[in-house]
């Protein structure tokens, strides 16, 4: 199976799941530098079912091995929206339990399925039993400090068929706030006997070979701190794995790639819709370069390809050698 060879490659490291962010251009960057693997966006199950032509183009992804993520509160529509998938060509099908976003989780999906358990375990079963390939899983600690119950569910899930667990070491009353606990799902190791990643706070190579220490996880899942840095999880993957620090690519380097990541996204999504996309990853990639507030302020008030182009390399002109 095609987990099994991303996992016993060494130290795996994932490309997380985020809304607005990990669409296909996106993917094939990360991927380029060289990730273990990507997952797509959280598809809606409700609207792949649908048929929603924009939905489907949220599957759409060329790498080797295709993760799709799927989102939802019922249980036929949840396993029939694998099936969709699995039809396409995805080689994994993540469910989606970690969300912690409010319009998602009053939909019953996302996280607020960590207070349903019974529902949690169903959807589980219906997904599994619907497609013959992997079916991974996302999700928290719990929904607050009094209910963490991510080891409960993690057994019910093993029991179930899931073939892998992500965790993010943080509650959904946390969001993003706080600190991610890596140490406390180390229990884990005691409780399942399938994989699980890593996620949340982990940034840099010391962040990753610290959470691996504390949380004793099979691997690490990357989100937040791939954003302007899409080579962020081939540096990490080559030191846990080799012991070898890739150096940051050049100014020049980086420029070429903001520009690939630029042109894929355009050619994806078409020009108009595209451009819109594009501009937080611009203010992505320049975070933190002298200047960059101005750069950042006259990017969202241009219009045109052509002129975007041009603002772009002479503000990288400036910092190459």
């Amino acid at each position: 199976m095609k987990l099994n060879n991303l996992l016993n490659a060494g130290t795996p490291v994932f490309l997380a799941p985020m809304a607005g962010v990990t669409d296909a251009p996106f993917r094939e960057i990360v991927m380029k530098f060289g990730a273990t693997a990507v997952v797509t966006e959280m598809v809606s199950s409700e609207a792949l079912v649908r048929n929603n032509k924009k939905t489907l183009n949220r599957i759409i992804n060329n790498n080797d091995i295709r993760i799709v993520q799927i989102v939802g509160a019922d249980p036929y529509k949840m396993a029939e929206s694998a099936k969709i998938n699995e039809a396409y060509g995805a080689d994994i099908i993540d469910i989606n339990m970690g969300c912690p976003a409010k319009k998602i989780v009053n939909n019953d999906s996302g996280s607020a399925l960590m207070r349903n358990e019974k529902l949690a375990v169903s959807i589980v079963s219906a997904v599994v039993k619907a497609v013959n390939i992997p079916v991974t899983l996302k999700m928290r600690l719990g929904w607050d400090n009094e209910h963490k119950n991510f080891l409960k569910l993690a057994k019910l899930f093993e029991n179930e068929g899931i073939r892998m667990l992500s965790i993010h070491c943080r509650t959904r009353s946390q969001m993003y706030s706080g600190k991610a606990n890596w140490k406390e799902i180390s229990e884990l190791s005691n409780v399942i006997n399938i994989p699980y990643l890593c996620n949340g706070d982990i940034k840099t190579i010391y962040d990753a070979t610290q959470a691996l220490d504390m949380s004793k996880a099979s691997g690490i899942m990357i989100g937040r701190a791939s954003l302007g840095k899409p080579w962020l999880l081939q540096q990490i993957k080559e030191y846990l794995n080799n012991n070898y620090v890739i150096t940051v690519p050049t100014e020049e380097e980086k420029y070429k790639t903001i520009m690939e990541h630029f042109y894929n996204t355009l050619t994806f999504y078409g020009e108009v819709h595209g451009l819109r996309i594009f501009r937080k990853h611009f203010c992505w990639y320049s975070s933190g370069m002298k200047d960059a507030a101005n750069f950042r302020e006259k990017i969202n008030s241009l219009e045109g390809v052509n002129e975007i182009v041009k603002l772009v390399d002479d503000f990288y002109k400036k910092f190459q050698n």
